[in-house]
């Protein structure tokens, strides 16, 4: 997939997204947690498909505020998938969601670090 080639957390575009509000930035990275660990419950293979895609969809948006790009880009290939008038089968649904669990880690831990740095300095570097 294309995500391998995007950043973690792009912080150029959370600069962009927050106007170069630093406080506004550490918010939003809040946020993203809450709504990451939120919705991540929901990728389950074994619900309906349109519900793990909804939670795709949530995810999705939530990396994107942040600046989550190679997440947003996961969640974004999953949720066509699931979209799909295809019926997607429980064992391609377990590998599609675990590309998204898979990436969730990494972003999450960009995010606490990115928060950090903006607390400590109260600026963008």
């Amino acid at each position: 997939m294309a995500h391998q080639d995007l950043l973690v957390l792009d912080l150029e575009q959370l600069k962009a997204n927050t106007s170069g509000d630093a406080g506004l930035a550490i918010e939003i990275l809040s946020l993203f947690k809450e709504q990451t660990e939120m919705w991540s419950r929901m990728l389950d293979p074994t619900a309906p498909q349109s519900h793990w895609a909804d939670a795709a969809h949530s995810v999705k948006g939530a990396a994107l505020g942040a600046g989550a790009m190679a997440l947003a880009d996961v969640c974004a290939q999953v949720e066509k998938r699931g979209r799909s008038p295809d019926n997607v089968s429980q064992t391609e649904a377990s590998v599609l969601l675990s590309e998204i669990k898979d990436a969730i880690g990494p972003a999450l831990e960009a995010a606490a670090n990115a928060s950090f740095q903006l607390t400590k300095t109260g600026h963008f570097s």
